[in-house]
């Protein structure tokens, strides 16, 4: 029996918390899954630091974020195409088969989505 063992210090506790502001893409999409359940999506546009920016021609990255409960599929239905917002929530990896084999990709899971005032830092 083989034995995993960290690499991180002792003290060292491991998070997957994160927090984005950027504008939301398109309106939000809502699915039934297969078990029953429902889930609304959308994309979060959100702009790339200076520093990324001179690495990449690339100057945003677009993110799926997903609200699951009642109260966040609630708010998020609400949000319209342009709206800034910040949101908070889980990284996940999602798998998916396509044509072309297996597929990834990043997916936010919401625990809070707020629209805020006034207009982004790095707005152009």
């Amino acid at each position: 029996m083989t034995q995993e063992t960290s690499t991180a210090p002792p003290d060292h506790q491991s998070t997957n918390a994160v927090r984005l502001s950027g504008r939301v893409s398109a309106a939000p999409e809502a699915r039934m899954l297969p078990s029953g359940d429902e889930v609304v999506s959308f994309r979060l546009v959100v702009p790339r630091s200076a520093a990324a920016k001179r690495r990449s021609k690339q100057s945003v990255d677009t993110i799926e974020c997903s609200a699951w409960t009642a109260r966040l599929r609630r708010a998020v239905r609400r949000l319209e195409a342009g709206d800034a917002v910040t949101v908070t929530g889980e990284l996940r990896r999602r798998f998916t088969r396509g044509a072309s084999g297996p597929m990834s990709w990043v997916n936010v899971d919401l625990e809070t989505c707020e629209r805020t005032a006034g207009t982004l830092a790095d707005d152009d």
